[in-house]
């Protein structure tokens, strides 16, 4: 018997669409993804971005608190990260990211959400039941696929950045810039497009001073996104620049950026609190290889309004892997509702729930 729905992705589009799919009985099936070097690498290990972020102010009903008591009694003692039984200082204004995640990972599999930790690497949505390909183990064919894949961020490369990932190197200001460490501080956004000067722009709000490090001698961005650049008092263009290496050390983390001038080598050195790289998103698409409509940029399409259909009937999308706009743990986790909705409602027309 083929499943009635599967569920690719573990962020948190995947697990709110598998616990609305689980209370309505439709039984779900997770893959979650496997933990390889090659996820860990490109950033889609299980869990999501948010299994990569340290605090998370803007999850609704998640204040600061002494929430790793509750994480005691919510999770399994293997599935508690190892700070929650070492007592380690909680966040200070919201919550932790890998946390959060497990406790919606927990709430999915309570409500009887089955879990495969293994990726899909090929998929068959040219006929009913559509047919899925894991990394290993047996195909699974299912009535209905929701793909909750994700975007992960582009990032400079650099072992420096590597290193101070999430102690002030960051890729989504809008999740992190709001946090103390950046307040009234010198920040450094690197990239050169619309989306460089918003997170730029956002940044203004509560850094001392945004240097917007460019490797060309002009903003890509579109005409009004520069003018808003370079009308700001507070950012600081910094053209023909690139990122040699992030500066910092292990109680502060990063406390600065030395960069290399494109035109003649030399270098400079900017002290901040913090590095947001803003060079694009990639979604996490190639493993349909053609089976879906993708946008120019490789996001999957929505082919109705307000519905999280795709170009296959019985297929649908949630979160980032078809969002290009909006990034957001809360909007994602809406649009994975929505699919599971969908979902349900597309079995149930068909006679199939």
């Amino acid at each position: 018997m083929p499943e009635k729905v599967v569920i690719i992705g573990s962020g948190p589009a995947g697990w709110t669409a598998a616990v609305y799919a689980a209370r309505a009985n439709l039984h779900p099936l997770v893959f979650e993804g496997a933990f390889t070097e090659a996820n860990r690498m490109q950033g889609t290990l299980p869990l999501g971005q948010l299994a990569l972020t340290t605090e998370v102010e803007n999850w609704p009903g998640m204040p600061a608190g002494k929430t790793r008591e509750y994480l005691k009694s919510a999770l399994p003692v293997e599935r508690q990260p190892y700070w929650v039984q070492a007592n380690e200082d909680q966040p200070t204004h919201g919550f932790n990211g890998p946390e959060l995640m497990e406790l919606n990972r927990q709430q999915a599999i309570n409500f009887g959400t089955r879990v495969i930790t293994d990726d899909i690497v090929r998929v068959d949505f040219s006929r009913q039941p559509f047919t899925l390909y894991p990394a290993s183990g047996e195909p699974v064919q299912s009535l209905t696929v929701i793909v909750a894949t994700g975007a992960r961020a582009n990032w400079l490369n650099l072992p420096s950045e590597e290193k101070y990932k999430n102690r002030g190197v960051s890729a989504c200001a809008v999740c992190d810039g709001a946090i103390p460490r950046f307040r009234n501080k010198p920040i450094v956004v690197v990239g050169g497009g619309d989306s460089a000067v918003e997170e730029a722009s956002y940044l203004a709000q509560f850094g001392s001073v945004v240097y917007l490090v460019h490797r060309r001698d002009k903003l890509r961005a579109s005409a009004v996104m520069r003018q808003r650049a370079e009308s700001n008092p507070k950012i600081q263009l910094k053209y023909n620049r690139v990122v040699d290496e992030v500066l910092g050390n292990d109680k502060d983390g990063v406390t600065g950026v030395r960069l290399r001038a494109t035109d003649n080598g030399h270098t400079e050195e900017l002290a901040c609190a913090g590095m947001f790289v803003a060079i694009g998103h990639t979604p996490n698409t190639a493993f349909l290889q053609g089976q879906l409509a993708l946008d120019d940029h490789g996001y999957v399409k929505w082919t109705t309004p307000m519905r999280t259909y795709t170009s296959v009937e019985g297929v649908f999308a949630a979160g980032d892997v078809a969002d290009s706009y909006y990034r957001q743990a809360c909007t994602a986790a809406a649009t994975g509702c929505m699919a599971a909705l969908d979902a349900e409602r597309y079995l149930a027309a068909k006679g199939l729930h």
